[in-house]
């Protein structure tokens, strides 16, 4: 049986409402959110019952869907609050919530009738016959478990009801659980994975201390270099989209993560998977942005196969950090900026925007908002004005090189 070929939904994490702007003007199709309560990210920062009513009018008034989380595990003395929760998100104006608890998910169709029911990747959804089943039960929409590999998602498809939709993952962490099934942050700091309050224990050091010699720390080592028993690698497959076309939507990782991510990785994937549908080669320099963001070395993850133990550093690649935002720019690109780090006359920066190809500059004289000179901008949030080569669109990120990796 052919597949047939789509233009996939890019679908963007959106923690908060600066993070949601960055990925609605930076190109996503959706983005998904939470509200205050039951998200699989309790530290995103999330969304009151205003801020996301005022989130879905923004998304809307650009043409982008906003899906919600509602994919936590909840416990008896949560299940009370969840028909009022579900209709919050029907009256919001929601497209679509995602659900992992059966009980959840059936809740759902009565209360937010008019919303779509995703399946969360939470459900660990591995085979066609669950995908079916789901669907059968009002799922609109399977999130497949990230352990798949590419021909086990083709045989999903190709044994399911084609009005089911599917999404997958293309960018960002992996747990080293399967599918997020972890006791291990609840064990040792009584944060639950479950429950998406997650301290991520998997990426600590670890050392050995016996008992009559407290203080003193003994290496555990699989090789002389060290050791890599929970050792996981960040997911990257912008250079396969043409292998994913088939689905319908794919998904960024990240509502924990920052605003400059949300925007760098949803322009890279939307000018790699606008490529990859019109069968045009990829401009590197987006393929590069992903280099850009903080990260763990890539790999591919399930989609060919079994990745294999990484027995390299694992740890957190951060080259590049926000120097300002454009708040506005006028033809001759006399730009207003907004600080985020300071930076100074001289310095070698770059800037990337909405529908703008990154490009870089030396920071010319800087003056502040009543137009005196300034050699250095190092107030946090500061206004300041900088000539820049040529227009620019707000919310531009000039950014800075930075190595801020952990050492």
């Amino acid at each position: 049986m052919e597949i047939k070929r789509t233009k996939p939904e890019l679908l963007s994490p959106a923690g908060d409402f600066e993070r949601l702007r960055m990925a609605v003007l930076y190109g996503a199709d959706a983005v998904y959110l939470a509200g205050t309560d039951f998200g699989m990210r309790a530290f995103a920062g999330n969304f009151s019952p205003e801020g996301l009513r005022e989130a879905v009018e923004f998304a809307h008034g650009h043409g982008v869907r906003v899906h919600c989380t509602v994919n936590t595990m909840p416990r008896n003395g949560e299940a009370d609050r969840l028909p009022a929760h579900l209709e919050l998100l029907e009256d919001a104006g929601v497209d679509a919530v995602i659900l992992a608890d059966l009980g959840a998910f059936r809740l759902a169709g009565k209360y937010a009738p008019h919303v779509e029911r995703h399946v969360s990747t939470q459900a660990g959804v591995t085979n066609y016959l669950a995908a079916q089943s789901w669907h059968e039960l009002g799922a609109k929409r399977v999130i497949l478990a990230r352990e798949l590999s590419l021909e086990e998602i083709r045989t999903i498809r190709e044994k399911t009801d084609p009005a089911l939709e599917l999404e997958a993952f293309v960018h960002g962490a992996m747990c080293v659980s399967y599918s997020g099934r972890c006791l291990l942050s609840n064990y040792m700091t009584g944060r639950d994975s479950s429950r998406g309050a997650c301290a991520q224990p998997c990426r600590y050091r670890y050392a050995l201390m016996e008992e009559k010699r407290p203080g003193e720390f003994f290496p555990v080592e699989e090789t002389p270099q060290g050791t890599y028993i929970m050792n996981s690698r960040d997911m990257c497959m912008i250079d396969h989209l043409d292998d994913l076309l088939f689905l319908d939507s794919l998904k960024i990782e990240g509502r924990a993560k920052s605003a400059y991510y949300a925007a760098v990785a949803t322009a890279a994937y939307r000018h790699g998977l606008d490529a990859a549908i019109s069968g045009t080669p990829l401009d590197p320099v987006w393929r590069d942005e992903v280099e850009h963001l903080s990260h763990r070395p890539y790999a591919t993850g399930f989609f060919y196969g079994q990745p294999g133990q990484f027995y390299d550093d694992a740890r957190y690649v951060r080259q590049w950090q926000v120097a300002a935002i454009v708040t506005d720019c006028d033809a001759e690109g006399n730009a207003v900026l907004s600080l985020r780090n300071k930076f100074h006359t001289g310095d070698e920066v770059e800037l990337v925007g909405p529908d703008l190809r990154p490009f870089s500059v030396i920071v010319p004289e800087l003056s502040d908002e009543d137009g005196l000179p300034l050699f250095e901008a190092k107030t946090p949030q500061m206004l300041f004005h900088m000539k820049l080569p040529r227009q620019v669109p707000p919310w531009t990120i000039v950014r800075r090189a930075v190595d801020l990796s952990a050492k």
